[in-house]
Parts: structure tokens; sequence; C-alpha cells
């Protein structure tokens, strides 16, 4: 028996790359026609957003949020700056704190002059305390004597409203120790002087400072004439 070449084996079982192609052409064209589930996006996958597409409340602005307050506007109540209450970092210079615009006028050009030359020797003034409004002097009047435990006690620190040159703007309390240490030792040439003892923060004007120094300093308030009336 006479077996045929291998060509004529084989040709049977082979398929023609041309033919393939279209018959795979032909039966997406189908699937695509009849809209086979297989090739639809899922509903569940396209309403569910990626991690980078979360929805997220913005902030609220600065101004519809939780301010805190600073302990002195609690203690104090109504006070506020107009009473004489001094923001952090005010200087000689800040007109528009009533606390500084409310010193004797004197008194606020000698601690300026003062302040500007201290600024050579790397020295700046701030405002802790100044001109202060009567019904503030009695608060903090009442504050002295809840935490000394007595109004003797707490005299030698805080005189009334009707005695204490911080209501007459004759007074003011200046910081930090750099500023006061620098005033205790240049501040006669200003008229500048400390006039309590217990008390290194607090500066008055006396006038005749720069010719006959400053004046002995009383122990505390309690030895000041001007506190016994």
């Amino acid at each position: 028996m006479t077996r045929p070449p291998p060509s004529a084996r084989t040709s049977t079982f082979r398929f023609r790359p041309p033919l393939v192609v279209g018959l795979v052409a032909v039966l997406a064209a189908i699937v695509v026609a009849l809209g086979h589930p297989l090739l639809k996006p899922s509903s569940d996958s396209a309403a569910t957003p990626g991690r980078d597409s979360s929805t997220r409340l913005p902030a609220p602005p600065l101004s519809d949020r939780p301010r805190s307050h600073a302990p002195h506007s609690e203690s104090r109540g109504a006070l506020d700056e107009a009473d004489g209450v001094v923001p952090d970092g005010v200087t000689v210079l800040d007109d528009e704190v009533p606390a500084v615009a409310n010193l004797d006028a004197d008194l606020l050009d000698a601690l300026r002059r003062a302040a500007q030359d201290a600024t050579g020797d790397g020295v700046a003034f701030t405002v802790n305390s100044g001109w202060r409004s009567a019904a503030y002097q009695e608060e903090l009047l009442r504050e002295a004597v809840a935490q000394h435990g007595s109004e003797a006690e707490a005299a030698r620190w805080v005189a009334t409203a009707t005695t204490s040159p911080h209501v007459a703007g004759d007074a003011v309390d200046i910081g930090p120790d750099r500023a006061t240490d620098w005033l205790s030792e240049h501040g006669a040439a200003y008229g500048l002087c400390r006039i309590y003892r217990n008390e290194p923060w607090h500066f008055e004007l006396r006038t005749d400072a720069a010719d006959r120094g400053c004046p002995r300093m009383y122990a505390d308030p309690t030895q000041d004439p001007r506190t016994r009336q």
C-alpha cells in the first residue's frame, strides 16, 4: 500500500490565519450587537468612587471656628483694651492702644526717647501695663485681695482706683527684665525712675532726675504718701 506524502496527511488539520481572524471578528461583532452582560461595566463599580475621589467636608472658615480666650479676658469679664488691658507685644510706640495713648504726654515722650536709645544696646521695651480705667484698677485690687488673702497685703502691690498713678496715666510697667535693668541704670537721664523697691517694672516720670538723680525708692506702695489719701 502506498502512503500519501506528509504534506497530504497534515493539510486537513491546519487553520489558515486569515480565516481565523475573520471568524473572531464576526463573533465579536455579534456579541457587541447583542449587548452581552460580560462586556457591560458593573453598575456597582461605576457607582462606587475610588479612594481619591471620596467626598470630604471642607474645613470651616477661621471666623466660624471656636476661639480660645486669654486668661485675663476670662477673669476680668467685660474689661478690654478700652479699660487699659494690654495685648501681648505692645510697645511705647503703639498710639492706637489706650494703655499707651492715655499716658501723660511727658512720660510717654521720655519713654520713647529712652526706648530709641536702648535699641542701640539691643534692648526692646514692651508695655505690660500703662494707663488703666478705674474699673480695671478696682478689678486688679479685688484679684490681689483674693491672691494675697487680705486687703493689707494686697495694698503692697495694687493701689486703689482713687490713688493709683496708673489711673492718672502717670505710671507704666515695662518689660522684659533686660528692659527694666536698662532703665534702672539709664532711666534717670530721661527722668524715668523706679518708685517701689518691690516693683522693678514700675516707672514714673521725675523731671529733675537728670540733674539730681532718682529719689529714694519706697519699699512698696503702702509707704507712698499718695496711696494714703
